[in-house]
């Protein structure tokens, strides 16, 4: 029964110290918060500025196709053979 206390016991310490952890880094303010969640880094927004195109180059295929970017679903006014 005692070592399972000490478990009990240095489980909240090691949530306790994890927490504070976690809240002094998101205090620093180092940490870009761009990104989806449980994505691996920065996503970029889509659109013509951030490809560094003219608008006039950029059509409708072009923005559907660069918002599901990294999706592997076509745009939603893909019309596939039913």
């Amino acid at each position: 029964m005692k070592s399972l206390l000490k478990l009990a016991f240095l489980t909240g310490l090691g949530t306790v110290a994890w927490k504070s952890w976690r809240e002094w880094k998101a205090s620093r303010g180092d940490e870009d918060d761009r990104g989806a969640v449980g994505s691996s880094g920065i996503v970029r927004d889509a659109g013509p500025d951030e490809q560094h195109l003219d608008a006039a180059d950029w059509d409708l295929v072009d923005e559907q196709s660069d918002e599901s970017f990294p999706a592997s679903d076509p745009p939603a006014n893909f019309r596939g053979i039913a």
